[in-house]
């Protein structure tokens, strides 16, 4: 997210506070039903000792000068910090709980950070018959109080350290989108921080009932990405199909238990048609999968096609163990994905080599999902390690990829002017149950990709900022090449995910398809976002360099 008045991004900008738990987040919540804050709202100013850690992103190529951060603990002290801003006529940021991809929050203009981090209630609202999540919760805090209290999910990320705030309002993408779609599919209401065009700040909640007159700012919110309409302070979430009248109801239960399976292809065995033919097979299998109702709707693979100098290209698979014939379903696609792949014999090994931290995978083995849920959020060292610059760019994929691309990213993996273990095209599961909903009734409008691309690079040193970034744009742009530099809207690719945001989309020099960034983005939904903006935030006062502009912008 890039926060909550500036939540962008796929989560939000920096490290969370450690996870409530479920009787401080009740006790949290509940005061602020009550009319009361956790805790007085704090200014912290540059001579303070606690401001060189609230003024950096978890991306460590982003941070920030502003006069002061705001840490608040309830929705009327953001009211407060955003009308003083408003006020003293002051450039606001938000940060939630996570990390944002770009400079959203933490950037030069910024004068004011208002920051969320210790927002992290996740309750039950009986009221609204719908569970309450806070903006700066991460999804660690909303996976772990769901399940364990209710036996029931949200289907978001995989990563730890993801923030809600701007993971929802981006659309969320996560490991069980096959079999529940996103997981703005299942938010119900949501609470936001305005700014109306006599420039004072109130509070709003808008739901997805057909007659809530706020009901628009509600659909922005499933997919239009943050930063653009005011400070999301809460969700709230219930499944649309729900028929139920107990929590345990609302909400999708995770399988009791999954499969999973962590297998490796080693560089050094690997020729330029057994790499062609891995991905080949890899996306060919999720474009005939790519509709919902069969029994693969519980299966999620990623396949890391990394820098060659990684030594290993890797595959990481979840199946829904509780499935019939499960496991045999999971060796299928295995043996699918890997099928012509020219490899000698016992070559091919767990997904992090021999010497990685997964060799207890290389045979798929069944865990209860919150252990696996908490086992692929924190093995990733890219992932946990708070010293890392990184680069992304994205895009969705109709079809399997073409063998000139392929071709192309290939080049550009084994490249020798370049090496980083972490730089890599990462392929993810798509479709299935996030096709069944249609592209205008959520602000996600890519329903009907098969899967998608992330484009990353992570490093350590600013020394190392212009070679690596160098490289992304490089692969990205010379995969893209014949439409643009980017993967315009065709009968392959479907345009980019809100939540890997890439500032590049904006300069001429980088994007030359003449699509502008927003229809990559939101496609037919980019208007009736427009609209939303111009209801909701008239005088623009939250923005950033890939913020929904006003109508006639």
């Amino acid at each position: 997210m890039a926060g909550a008045a500036v939540l962008a991004g796929t989560a939000v900008p920096v490290a969370t506070a450690p996870t409530a738990s479920a009787t401080s987040a009740t006790s949290a919540s509940s005061a602020e039903a009550a009319g009361a804050a956790p805790f007085p709202a704090v200014s912290v100013r540059p001579d303070d000792a606690r401001y060189p850690d609230l003024v950096r992103g978890m991306n460590q190529r982003w941070t920030a000068r502003p006069e002061s951060v705001r840490l608040v603990s309830s929705t009327e002290q953001v009211r407060s910090a955003v009308q003083q801003a408003v006020d003293a006529g002051k450039r606001l940021t938000v940060r939630g709980g996570g990390h944002c991809y770009e400079d959203f929050v933490f950037n030069d203009a910024v004068e004011t950070v208002v920051d969320l981090s210790e927002m992290t209630a996740v309750r039950y609202d009986e009221q609204r018959g719908a569970f309450e999540v806070q903006a700066g919760a991460t999804l660690t805090d909303v996976y772990e109080r769901l399940h364990k209290a209710y036996g029931v999910v949200v289907p978001g990320g995989v990563c730890y350290s993801v923030g809600v705030g701007g993971h929802v309002s981006g659309g969320g993408w996560g490991m069980l989108c096959r079999r529940d779609g996103l997981i703005v599919d299942h938010l119900y209401a949501v609470e936001v921080v305005v700014v109306d065009a006599r420039r004072r700040a109130h509070v709003v909640v808008a739901t997805r009932e057909a007659d809530d007159p706020n009901r628009e700012l509600w659909w922005a919110h499933t997919g239009g990405g943050g930063g653009t309409f005011g400070v999301v302070t809460r969700y709230w979430f219930r499944s649309p199909d729900a028929t139920g009248t107990t929590p345990e109801s609302l909400l999708p239960r995770p399988p009791a238990e999954v499969l999973l399976s962590a297998v490796s292809w080693p560089w050094e065995q690997m020729t330029e048609q057994s790499v062609t033919r891995l991905v080949r097979n890899y996306g060919a299998w999720h474009e005939e999968h790519a509709t919902a109702g069969g029994p693969y709707d519980g299966l999620v693979a990623n396949l890391s096609l990394n820098h060659r100098s990684n030594g290993q290209i890797g595959l990481l698979t979840q199946m829904d163990a509780t499935v019939p014939n499960a496991r045999d379903l999971l060796d299928s696609f295995l043996r699918a994905v890997s099928d012509g792949v020219d490899v000698p014999h016992g070559a091919v090994t767990n997904a992090m080599g021999e010497h990685g931290p997964m060799p207890e995978f290389a045979t798929p083995r069944r865990l209860p999902w919150l252990q696996a849920t908490r086992y692929l959020g924190v093995t990733n060292s890219v992932l946990v390690d708070p010293t890392l610059r990184g680069d992304h760019k994205s895009a969705y994929l109709r079809r399997a990829i073409p063998p000139r691309q392929i071709a192309t990213m290939y080049r550009h993996l084994v490249r020798t002017d370049f090496a980083n273990p972490n730089a890599m095209v990462l392929l993810s599961s798509y479709g299935a149950a996030v096709n069944s909903v249609p592209r205008g009734a959520t602000a996600s409008v890519h329903r009907d990709s098969a899967f998608k691309l992330l484009y990353q690079t992570y490093w350590h040193s600013a020394d190392e900022d212009a070679a690596n970034i160098a490289w992304l744009r490089d692969i990205y742009e010379d995969v893209y090449a014949g439409t643009g530099g980017v993967p315009v809207s065709d009968e392959n690719t479907d345009g980019c995910y809100v939540n890997y945001p890439d500032i590049d989309l904006n300069d001429p020099r980088r994007n030359r398809s003449g699509v502008p960034w927003t229809t990559l983005y939101y496609g037919e939904n980019y208007p009736r976002l427009q609209r939303v903006k111009a209801a909701w935030d008239p005088t623009d006062f939250f923005r950033h360099a890939q913020s929904v502009r006003l109508p006639g912008h």
